[in-house]
C-alpha cells in the first residue's frame, strides 16, 4: 500500500511574505523598552538603531516622518520605550520594529531635548559672558516680541508708564505658544534687529508648563538671538522658569515686569540722581572757593604780595600812558593819510575832466567839418543859386512855376525876388 500526498514548498520570498503578514496581523501597535545602540540617520532624515536588554535585540527604524516629529535626538546607551508595529525586512531576512513614538524612560522627552539642545549651544560657547552685550542706559525705543493678548505685555506697559513715560515702544505681535510659535518669535527678533531702530528687545510672556513655554527652547529662537544685532532681553515664565533663551540672551530678567524696570531707569530716580551730582559739584565749587580765599588772605599782608600789587599798578599805568600815545598818533596819522588821499583824488579829476573837454572838443570838429561839408552854403558860395517859391519851397521843375510868376533866388550872398519871364525844358 502507497501513501501519495501533496508536497508544499516555498520559496524564500514567498515564506519570507507569510512570516511578515502573520507578524504584522499579530503585532500592529506595540510597546517596546530597550537601550538605544546602534543608532545612526540617513541623509534622508529615516533613523536606524537597535534596541536591546541583557539578552535579546530588536532592528528598529523610524522613518522621516516619525522622526521630523522627535523634540529630541535618540541617543547610544539611554533607555528609551518606542511604539509601532513589527514587520520584516524581506531584503535580510529579520524582523524589525518601525516606530511611530518614541520616548525616553526615567527623563522626559522635552527635557530630554532641552538638556540635549543646552548641551550643544553650550559647546558653541553661546552661554559665555564675554558675548554678551550691555544694556543700553537709557534708552529711547524698546521692542518687544511677545503676544498683544497676553498679561507680559501689560505688566511691562504698566511699569513703563510709571517708571518713565517718555520711552517709546514698537510691538512685534506674535503667538508664544503652541506650533509655529518658535517661527514667529523668531521673525519678530529678526524683524526689530534688522528694521527698526529700537535700543534693545525684550522677547517676554508669561510663566506655565515646559510644554507651554517650549517655543522659548527651539534652537531657532537662540540662533536668532545670537545674530540679533541689538541687545536681548529674556523675559519667559516666572523666576523659577528656566528655558535655553534665557541662556543665550544677553540678559534674563526674572519676569516680564522685571525687564520692564532694568530697560527703564525711573524718572525720579533720574531727577535724585541729577541733583546729587549738582550738589557734589556745588560742595567741590565752594571748598575749592575756600581753600583759594584762606590762601589769598593769607598772602595780602606779606611784603612780596605789596610789591607784587605796586608792580601791577605801575605796569597798568604804563599801559594806559602807551594806549594814550597810540591813540594820540593814530589820530594825526590818520588825518594826514585822509588829506593825502584827498588830494590825490583831485587830482585824478582834474585830470579826468581834461581829457574828457578834449575829447568832446575834437568831437565837436569833426561833426561841425561834415556838417559845413554837407551844406548848401557851400554849394552857393561856389556860384550857384537856389530858386524858392515866395512861400520858401525850392523850385525843381521849370514847369511848376507859371509864367509872370514872383520867385526868390538865394544865392551865396543874399536873395533876389524876380519874376518868371519865360521857360525852357
Amino acid at each position: 500500500m502507497s501513501l501519495n500526498f501533496q508536497r508544499k514548498v516555498y520559496t524564500v520570498s514567498q515564506l519570507g511574505a507569510e512570516i511578515r503578514d502573520m507578524l504584522e496581523r499579530k503585532f500592529t501597535d506595540i510597546w517596546v523598552e530597550g537601550e538605544i545602540s546602534n543608532f545612526k540617520a540617513s541623509t534622508a532624515g529615516h533613523l536606524y538603531f537597535t534596541l536591546k536588554d541583557d539578552k535579546s535585540q530588536l532592528p528598529a527604524v523610524c522613518f522621516r516622518m516619525a522622526a521630523r516629529l522627535l523634540r529630541f535626538r535618540p541617543e547610544n546607551g539611554k533607555t528609551f520605550r518606542a511604539r509601532g508595529r513589527i514587520t520584516t525586512y524581506d531584503a535580510r531576512g529579520e524582523y524589525q520594529l518601525i516606530v511611530e513614538v518614541l520616548e525616553p524612560v526615567g527623563l522626559g522627552a522635552l527635557q530630554l531635548a532641552f538638556d540635549q539642545l543646552k548641551e550643544k549651544l553650550e559647546k558653541e560657547g553661546l552661554f559665555r559672558k564675554e558675548r554678551k552685550r550691555p544694556m543700553p542706559a537709557h534708552p529711547r525705543r524698546i521692542g518687544i516680541v511677545t503676544s498683544p493678548k497676553s498679561a507680559a505685555l501689560r505688566d511691562i506697559l504698566t511699569v513703563l508708564k510709571r517708571r518713565h513715560n517718555t520711552v517709546n515702544v514698537l510691538i512685534f505681535p506674535c503667538e508664544v505658544q503652541g506650533t509655529g510659535a518658535s517661527l514667529q518669535v523668531m521673525e519678530g527678533i529678526d524683524f526689530l534687529s534688522q528694521h527698526t531702530d529700537v535700543d534693545v528687545i525684550v522677547v517676554a510672556r508669561g510663566g506655565g508648563s515646559m510644554e507651554d513655554l517650549w517655543p522659548f527652547n527651539e534652537e531657532r529662537v537662540a540662533r536668532a538671538m545670537v545674530r540679533s544685532q541689538k541687545p536681548i532681553i529674556s523675559a519667559v515664565g516666572h523666576e523659577v522658569d528656566y528655558t535655553i533663551s534665557d541662556f543665550v540672551a544677553d540678559l534674563r530678567a526674572a519676569t516680564p515686569s522685571a525687564a520692564a524696570e532694568i530697560v527703564s531707569q525711573s524718572k525720579l530716580e533720574l531727577v535724585r540722581r541729577v541733583e546729587e551730582c549738582e550738589n557734589r559739584l556745588k560742595s567741590a565749587m565752594r571748598f575749592r572757593l575756600s581753600t583759594l580765599r584762606h590762601f589769598l588772605a593769607s598772602k595780602v599782608g606779606s611784603r612780596g604780595f605789596a610789591v607784587a600789587e605796586a608792580q601791577l599798578k605801575r605796569l597798568a599805568q604804563r599801559v594806559d600812558d602807551l594806549g594814550f600815545r597810540l591813540e594820540q598818533f593814530g589820530r594825526g596819522g590818520f588825518i594826514r593819510n585822509r588829506e593825502h588821499r584827498l588830494e590825490v583824488c583831485a587830482h585824478k579829476l582834474e585830470s579826468s575832466m581834461q581829457r574828457r573837454v578834449r575829447g568832446a572838443h575834437e568831437a565837436f570838429a569833426q561833426i561841425a567839418h561834415k556838417l559845413d561839408a554837407l551844406s548848401p552854403l557851400a554849394v552857393l558860395e561856389r556860384g550857384y543859386a537856389v530858386c524858392l517859391t515866395p512861400d520858401g519851397k525850392v523850385v525843381r521843375d521849370a514847369q511848376s512855376v507859371e509864367l509872370d510868376a514872383p520867385v526868390k533866388v538865394r544865392v551865396h550872398r543874399g536873395t533876389l525876388h524876380a519874376k518868371v519871364t519865360g521857360k525852357e525844358g
